[in-house]
């Protein structure tokens, strides 16, 4: 396109990009040639490589206690904060849920309902208060006011 001597915005139409965007290739491709705009690679690098990230699989062994919280759940937020603190780095919660997954970890469930929870208290609550909280439900009536339905001939 660039030495057919189409215009950027011409490009950045047909490529749907910006033209700022356009406007950096070109001058990439004037100064280097094609080659220069050959992809290297994605933007996104992981914050924390394999080294690093094993470094963290100890550190989650070792669990939340010994890192100082008054339990033994491992939650995003923690993990976050085990990561700043240890490595001196930020991600987002959903990065890390990403990174997590993508290095075979996955969301834990409880095996078991906890002793203290109050069954009665709980089917009360979904009968009386959850109804209440629950946005209602969308009627079924007529909401389309295009020209192909008989109705609105």
């Amino acid at each position: 396109m660039f030495a057919e001597g189409q215009g950027n915005a011409t490009v950045a139409k047909e490529l749907r990009v910006s033209v700022r965007s356009v406007q950096r290739w070109r001058r990439s491709w004037q100064e280097g040639g094609r080659q220069t705009l050959h992809s290297k690679g994605s933007a996104a690098r992981p914050k924390l490589n394999e080294a690093l990230f094993a470094v963290l699989e100890q550190e989650l062994a070792k669990g939340p206690v010994a890192h100082g919280w008054p339990d033994q759940t491992w939650t995003l937020a923690r993990i976050k904060t085990l990561i700043g603190r240890r490595f001196h780095r930020t991600l987002t919660l959903s990065a890390i849920a990403r990174m997590l997954r993508r290095h075979g970890w996955s969301h834990q469930i409880p095996a078991r309902r906890a002793l203290e929870r109050d069954e009665d208290a709980v089917a009360g609550w979904v009968k009386e208060t959850w109804p209440q909280a629950k946005p209602p439900r969308r009627r079924p009536t007529a909401g389309s006011s295009s020209r192909t339905r008989p109705a609105s001939r």
